[in-house]
C-alpha cells in the first residue's frame, strides 16, 4: 500500500503507510463521522468485512475516476438536484491533497486524508445513486393518499457501489433513459418559460416532476390503465404507446383555481392536507364490471347531500331511485322527517337507471380508497377545462369504448352493451380475465409526443409539498 501510494503521489510520507496502520486510523475516523454519513450501516458493514480496505482511494484515484465522480456531481444541476447533497467541492479539496506532494506532511495526516475521502466517497456515490435510481424523497413519506407500489433502496442495492470498476461507465448507466427524462433535462438547461409560466416556475415545474420520474413505481406491463390526475385524461397503453384517451372527471382538490402556485405558496401548503374528495395516486388490478351498478352511497355523501336534498324535496329520493335502509331493512322514505332525521341512521342505496351517479358501467380494482372507474349521467362536465369535481372516483368520456378495448369482441362485451341499454337494467358482474394494472398517477410536466413541454395545474398542491421536500434535502 505504502509503496504504491508513494509511487503514484511522489511524497514520501506515504512510503510508510501500511494496511494495519490505516485500518486502525480508518475505524477512528468512521466513529468520529458516522453521524454525519447517510448510509452509516450501510458502509460500516463493508469495511468492517473488509477489513477496512480504502478500495476507492487504491482503484480509483490515481486513475482520475474520483475526479470523474465530482464532475458528475457538480452537474448534478441537470438532474434538478444540489450538488451540495454530494459534497463535490469537498471531494475535490480531499482528491488534491493527494495530487500536492505538499499537502500531506505527516502520516498521521497521510491516515486521516485516505479514511476521509474513502468515506466520503463511498456516501456520496451511494447517495447519488440511489437518487438518480429511486428519488431523492419518498413519495410515501410526504404524500397521505399515495398507494403505487414503489420500490425504495435498500442495503443490497447501496452495496452494489463497491463492486464498480468503471465509474465513468456506471455513472453513464444510471442516467435515466426515459425520453420524457432526456427531454425535461433539456428544457430545464434551456431555461425554456411555458406558456402563462415564468421561466422560474417553470424550471420548479420540472423539477418536481424529474424527482417523479425517478421514482421506481413505473408501469413495467405490456398493457395498463393509466389516469393522469391533472390532466383529466385517461389512456390505456399498449406496448409503450397509447391506443385509447379519453377525458376524465377526477377527485376535487384543494386548490381547484391554482390560485397556489410554485411561486406563491405559504408554509401552510407544504403538508399535504387533502380534499376528502381528492382521488388517491395508486397502483392495482382492474379484476371485473358491475354493469347497471347499484350505488351504495357513502355516509358522508349520504348525510352532507342526500339527507339534505330530501328534506327539500319530498320526491327527491323516489326520483333518483334510491332506497332507504335502516338496521338492514327496506323502508318507506315517506314515513321519516328528513329535516330532523338523525344522520348515521340510514343507509342509501341508488337502484340502476339513467339517474344512477355511477351511469351504467363501473370497473372494479382492489384499493383502501374505495374508489373506481365509472360512467356517469353527467356528461356535461366533460365539457369543462377544470374537472376536478367528483368525490374521488375517477369519472370516464367513453366507459363503453374502455370496455370494448379491455374485454375484446366477444360474448363478455355483447352481454355488457346488452345489459347498458336494457330498459329495465338489473345488476351484472362480469370478470376480467387477464386483469389489466391500472394506474392513477400525478404528473404536471411532461414532454409530448411532438417534443413540446406541457404543464398542467397543480390542482391538489402536490408539487407544492413535492418541491418544498426536495429543498429540505441536504
Amino acid at each position: 500500500m505504502g509503496k504504491t501510494l508513494y509511487l503514484k503521489t511522489q511524497n514520501k510520507v506515504f512510503k510508510d503507510v501500511t494496511p494495519d496502520g490505516c485500518a486502525e486510523v480508518f475505524q477512528k475516523v468512521l466513529q468520529d463521522e458516522k453521524s454525519e454519513l447517510t448510509y452509516p450501516q450501510t458502509i460500516s458493514a463493508f469495511y468492517k468485512a473488509n477489513g477496512y480496505d480504502p478500495v476507492f482511494v487504491m482503484d480509483h484515484i490515481f486513475n482520475k475516476d474520483l475526479k470523474t465522480l465530482t464532475i458528475y456531481y457538480q452537474k448534478a444541476g441537470e438532474h434538478g438536484l444540489d450538488p451540495a447533497m454530494f459534497k463535490a467541492d469537498e471531494m475535490a479539496t480531499l482528491i488534491n491533497k493527494f495530487y500536492n506532494n505538499k499537502k500531506i506532511k505527516t502520516l498521521d495526516q497521510a491516515y486521516h486524508a485516505i479514511a476521509e475521502l474513502e468515506l466520503l466517497t463511498a456516501n456520496s456515490l451511494i447517495r447519488y445513486s440511489n437518487a438518480l435510481q429511486y428519488g431523492v424523497v419518498n413519495p410515501k413519506s410526504i404524500y397521505a393518499r399515495y398507494y403505487t407500489t414503489t420500490l425504495r433502496p435498500d442495503s443490497t442495492s447501496a452495496q452494489k457501489i463497491f463492486r464498480v470498476t468503471d465509474i465513468k461507465q456506471y455513472l453513464d448507466s444510471i442516467q435515466p433513459k426515459s425520453p420524457s427524462y432526456i427531454g425535461l433535462q433539456k428544457a430545464l438547461a434551456t431555461g425554456t418559460a411555458a406558456p402563462g409560466l415564468s421561466p422560474e416556475e417553470t424550471k420548479r415545474v420540472i423539477i418536481t416532476n424529474l424527482e417523479r420520474l425517478r421514482w421506481k413505481n413505473k408501469p413495467q406491463d405490456k398493457k395498463y390503465v393509466i389516469v393522469n390526475i391533472p390532466d383529466y385524461q385517461l389512456d390505456v397503453m399498449q406496448d409503450g404507446r397509447s391506443v385509447l384517451n379519453m377525458k376524465v372527471v377526477v377527485g376535487q382538490g384543494r386548490n381547484p383555481s391554482n390560485a397556489v402556485t410554485l411561486m406563491n405558496y405559504a408554509d401552510s401548503n407544504t403538508v399535504d392536507n387533502p380534499n376528502i374528495h381528492s382521488t388517491p395516486q395508486l397502483s392495482s388490478m382492474i379484476h371485473s364490471v358491475d354493469v347497471n351498478p347499484v350505488w351504495n352511497i357513502p355516509e358522508s355523501i349520504a348525510s352532507k347531500e342526500i339527507m339534505v336534498e330530501a328534506a327539500k324535496d319530498r320526491y327527491y329520493l323516489e326520483n333518483k331511485g334510491i332506497n332507504v335502509y335502516k338496521d338492514g331493512k327496506l323502508i318507506d322514505p315517506d314515513n321519516i322527517d328528513w329535516t330532523t332525521a338523525s344522520k348515521g341512521d340510514y343507509d342509501f342505496k341508488q337502484q340502476p337507471g339513467d339517474n344512477n351517479s355511477l351511469g351504467k358501467i363501473k370497473f372494479l380494482f382492489n384499493n383502501q380508497s374505495s374508489v373506481y372507474l365509472h360512467d356517469t349521467p353527467a356528461k356535461e362536465a366533460f365539457n369543462k377545462k377544470m374537472r376536478a369535481i367528483s368525490h374521488g372516483c375517477v369519472r370516464l368520456g367513453d366507459p363503453q369504448a374502455l370496455a370494448l378495448n379491455l374485454f375484446g369482441e366477444g360474448k363478455k362485451y355483447d352481454l355488457i352493451v346488452k345489459d347498458m341499454a336494457a330498459d329495465k337494467p338489473d345488476p351484472t358482474t362480469i370478470n376480467l380475465t387477464p386483469k389489466v394494472p391500472v394506474y392513477i398517477t400525478y404528473v404536471t410536466g411532461w414532454i409530448d409526443t411532438t417534443g413540446t413541454l406541457q404543464i398542467r395545474p397543480d390542482i391538489y398542491e402536490l408539487d407544492v409539498v413535492l418541491y418544498n421536500a426536495l429543498g429540505k434535502v441536504k
